[in-house]
């Protein structure tokens, strides 16, 4: 039995069913969590919301001019359902499959040989035609450590998508040739993260994600200017919905992952477009949890 279930499972109700004829005992084990979430609140002051990507060095804060907003949420452990969702119904998957490049201490070596790999993984799974990796963050849970740079990226504690329609095109633009992107631009394309654990299973400040048919995308959204040294891009911020369906799966394995979609130009009303999602304190966390470390590739995807 795995340790950590075994461990916890003081955390099973127990009840005593008796009558005359025999005495039972039946265990109920909860798959669902209540944990706190942090959300976006737009500037009072109607302002259109901002967030700098450098962080400020002595507090490790980005400069911002919208607020946070806590709400404690039902997450529900879809281990043993993992095959419950999917891309198009969900806006993320999981799946199982080892990565061969497994030290993910090297940018250089993580383009040369996790980059290739993804690709055919990420192909198979979706059917795409074509796919091009435009960057990659390797995150180390470090308490107390302020520094935000590239090497030394933290999870993230925000409800957040990634990117919205405008800087998903951008990024078209950004990263392929130009004379290849208007010829794409015509076709299905989509933003998927490919995301794992590195090392350990991420029992320590796992991944929620939103299912997409629980989001009201028109209200729950707003974009966010994403300001760079040389140029703006933008994600979206989420406001807290108390429909909202959140999901993870406890204790997820390096040889586990999952895709998270964060644009799709399939905009069909049928299709899932996009994941909310968020680094979260999981109170069922083993106090002795090694800390996560995790990897996030990001991924245009393109079809014929």
């Amino acid at each position: 039995m795995d340790y950590y279930i075994a461990k916890h499972l003081q955390c099973c109700s127990y009840s005593l069913n008796f009558n005359t004829a025999s005495i039972s005992v039946r265990m109920t084990v909860s798959n669902t969590i209540t944990a706190e979430l942090v959300y976006f609140a737009p500037p009072k002051d109607g302002s259109k919301p901002f967030t700098h990507i450098n962080a400020d060095p002595l507090t490790g804060q980005r400069p911002q001019n919208w607020t946070q907003e806590p709400h404690e949420v039902q997450i529900e452990n879809l281990r043993g359902k993992e095959d419950s969702v999917t891309l198009d119904t969900a806006g993320f998957q999981f799946g199982k499959e080892a990565a061969k490049h497994t030290s993910f201490t090297n940018d250089d070596e993580v383009e040369r040989e996790y980059y290739p790999e993804s690709i055919e993984l990420v192909k198979r799974i979706t059917g795409a035609s074509r796919i091009v990796p435009f960057d990659h963050t390797i995150r180390r849970r470090r308490p107390g450590q302020v520094d935000d740079s590239p090497q030394k990226r933290q999870p993230v504690p925000q409800v957040h998508v990634d990117q919205t329609p405008k800087s998903s095109v951008a990024r078209v633009h950004r990263h392929l040739p130009a004379s290849d992107a208007p010829e794409l631009l015509k076709h299905r394309f989509q933003i998927i993260n490919l995301w794992r654990p590195i090392s350990v299973p991420a029992y320590d400040w796992p991944l929620a994600l939103c299912d997409f048919r629980s989001i009201d995308a028109k209200n729950d959204l707003e974009p966010v200017t994403l300001r760079y040294p040389d140029r703006d891009g933008e994600t979206f911020g989420v406001k807290y919905n108390p429909d909202h369906k959140w999901k993870y799966v406890k204790g997820l394995t390096p040889e586990e992952f999952v895709l998270i979609k964060c644009f799709d130009s399939q905009d069909d009303g049928k299709t899932a477009l996009l994941t909310p999602h968020t680094a979260f304190p999981d109170p069922s966390t083993p106090s002795d949890a090694p800390l996560r470390e995790s990897i996030e590739l990001r991924l245009l995807v393109f079809y014929d």
